[in-house]
């Protein structure tokens, strides 16, 4: 009885024993369950974390990494310096700062915030800061330029406030300097920024390098851009130097030197003025362009920075300032009976002595073609050019027909065919008319009419007055065809060597007599009023139809022993006495003025 007793007293503690350890153990189990749970979760975002990082962003990140550590910093090349043939700068460079941006070393919506903050310090908007980081990114660029403008205040701003702008660099840097601003400005062009179809043509490009659009600056763009270096530097997280890893310094372009005269270039376009036109001085032995001046113009300083769309508007709503009026062509009027008194006398039909009756008009085919002011009787050359008789030449033309005017328009440098020496692109627009650009133009015959016209410059004739300076140039230089050009190192070689007409010398007497009249007591008299040393020249009256005439003078001076050939061309501006006549007077003023070996003529 004891016996079973204490063996079911035993059984029951047991019992007891076991339910309280478990009753005991219970907290623990679900504890130690807890931990497990978290344990996994934590090491499972971990390696979560860790393969994200290592898998599907590893290459962004060891990129940035080594970003972060090695810089690879593009040095910009100093460009050429362009000067006038006397080395005075058109074109030079000015120390300025620029801002760039390291666009993986942010994340997209990272780039938002910084885009935000940097746009109210540089005032550029923050969607425009955007846009060229993302097509940085695709095309491969490490890094940009969004601004090459950087004031002294906006540097210290940004240096001061580093650590907000992770992947904004500072740098110091030339930029373009035209300092004379507008002047020469068609000659000598401006820059523009790459484009992303001329950065694919051109795999030495960098984006941000900028390179010629017009002018000088884009014909010669090869020799002054020089070529960039590179720097490769070792930063910290604060964009803060701590290293380097070696550089290749920049080499600089090459210096170009004109031809133009800088002086005579301000006289020329001060004379000018603000009537649209164009003015061209030339060396009548050399055929160096001294100057060419053309109006509207435009100021290339507007391009060595960031333009808004509503500047580029208001440039482009002008009267076409980027048009080169120099090289545009024109109907030359009556100056371009210089040219058909050389074909008359050059084809042997006529001699200098040769006398023509002259009247109040002609009529061929039932037209009537009349004189300017009545008819001067029998003249000879001498006479016809003083007065610019109409019926003279027309005469003349009939009698030579249009086939030696045309020659001897080549001859003396028309048609285009110097035009591309000067080494500047542009579109030439010039014609010495056949009866088979009159098919093909007008559909139509060439008629006895049409030679006429073309006797006095107008019909379908269409020269440049740089090709009226140069044909005024070989009058001036005894009958030599001079080669216009642009570049200094090319006025002696054999490319640029004048060319004999085959004009004799006293057919050249006889043209340069007439000219020298026309200024001394012909349509050009204000010239000869005795305020400058005599000069030679031809007045022009370019007819419209339904407009105003466009007015032109030719002509080279001194009389004797001449120096400068000279064309002018005021757009609607009525006879070439009036309009002109005056601009050429003040720069043969100003020419005489300032070079004392031509005041001595």
């Amino acid at each position: 009885m004891s016996r079973e007793f204490s063996f079911a007293f035993g059984l029951r503690k047991i019992e007891e024993n076991n339910l309280s350890v478990q009753e005991l153990q219970s907290p623990s189990i679900y504890r130690t369950i807890l931990i497990m749970l978290l344990t996994t979760t934590i090491i499972g975002l971990q390696v979560s974390r860790l393969a994200y990082l290592q898998l599907l962003q590893g290459k962004q990140n060891r990129e940035q990494a080594e970003n972060n550590r090695i810089r690879a910093i593009t040095i910009v090349s100093n460009r050429g310096l362009i000067l006038d043939r006397h080395g005075q700068a058109f074109a030079s460079n000015r120390l300025t700062r620029s801002i760039y941006l390291w666009p993986k070393e942010q994340q997209k919506e990272q780039w938002k915030i910084t885009a935000t903050k940097l746009s109210q310090i540089i005032n550029i908007p923050a969607s425009q800061i955007i846009q060229k980081i993302e097509d940085a990114i695709n095309s491969g660029e490490r890094n940009i330029q969004i601004s090459s403008e950087v004031s002294r205040d906006t540097f210290v701003s940004l240096q001061e406030r580093a650590v907000e702008f992770p992947g904004v660099e500072v740098r110091a840097e030339s930029t373009r300097d035209y300092p004379h601003g507008q002047l020469a400005s068609h000659v000598i062009g401006y820059l523009g920024e790459v484009t992303s179809e001329e950065l694919e043509a051109n795999p030495e490009y960098q984006m941000g390098m900028m390179t010629g659009r017009l002018g000088v600056e884009v014909s010669a763009n090869d020799i002054l851009a020089g070529k960039w270096g590179k720097h490769l530097k070792e930063v910290n997280g604060q964009n803060r130097e701590i290293g380097s890893f070696g550089k290749i310094d920049p080499q600089g372009g090459q210096t170009i030197r004109l031809t133009l005269d800088m002086n005579l270039q301000k006289i020329a376009e001060k004379a000018l003025g603000f009537r649209e036109g164009a003015v061209v001085i030339l060396d009548v032995n050399t055929g160096e362009v001294l100057t060419m001046a053309s109006y509207p113009r435009f100021n290339p300083n507007l391009f060595t920075k960031p333009m808004s769309e509503a500047q580029w508007r208001s440039l482009h709503g002008k009267k076409q300032p980027f048009l080169n009026r120099a090289l545009q062509g024109y109907p030359p009027g009556s100056t371009f009976k210089i040219v058909t008194s050389a074909a008359a006398m050059g084809s042997g039909k006529f001699s200098p002595d040769s006398i023509i009756q002259t009247s109040d008009s002609i009529y061929i085919g039932g037209l009537q073609f009349n004189e300017h002011y009545g008819g001067y009787g029998p003249i000879d050359f001498r006479t016809a050019l003083a007065y610019s008789s109409n019926t003279f030449f027309y005469r003349v033309g009939m009698a030579i027909g249009s086939e030696q005017i045309a020659k001897w328009a080549y001859k003396l440098g028309l048609g285009g065919i110097n035009l591309d020496l000067l080494g500047i692109p542009t579109t030439y627009n010039v014609l010495i008319p056949t009866e088979e650009d009159k098919r093909k133009i007008y559909n139509d015959a060439w008629y006895l009419g049409d030679t006429v016209t073309m006797a006095i410059g107008q019909g379908m004739v269409l020269a440049t007055p740089l090709e009226l300076a140069a044909a005024a140039a070989a009058i001036a230089n005894g009958g030599k065809q001079v080669k216009p050009h642009l570049f200094a190192d090319e006025t002696h070689t054999p490319k640029m060597k004048p060319v004999p007409t085959g004009l004799k010398p006293e057919y050249v007497n006889a043209i340069q007599e007439g000219m020298i009249d026309a200024v001394d007591y012909g349509t050009a008299g204000s010239l000869g009023d005795g305020t400058i040393p005599l000069t030679a020249g031809k007045t022009g009256t370019s007819e419209l139809i339904g407009q105003k005439s466009h007015s032109l003078y030719v002509g080279f001076g001194p009389a004797e022993q001449p120096k400068i050939a000279i064309a002018v061309i005021v757009e609607h501006g009525g006879y070439g006495s009036v309009s002109a006549v005056p601009v050429a007077k003040q720069v043969f003023q100003g020419y005489f003025s300032n070079y004392s070996q031509a005041k001595s003529k």
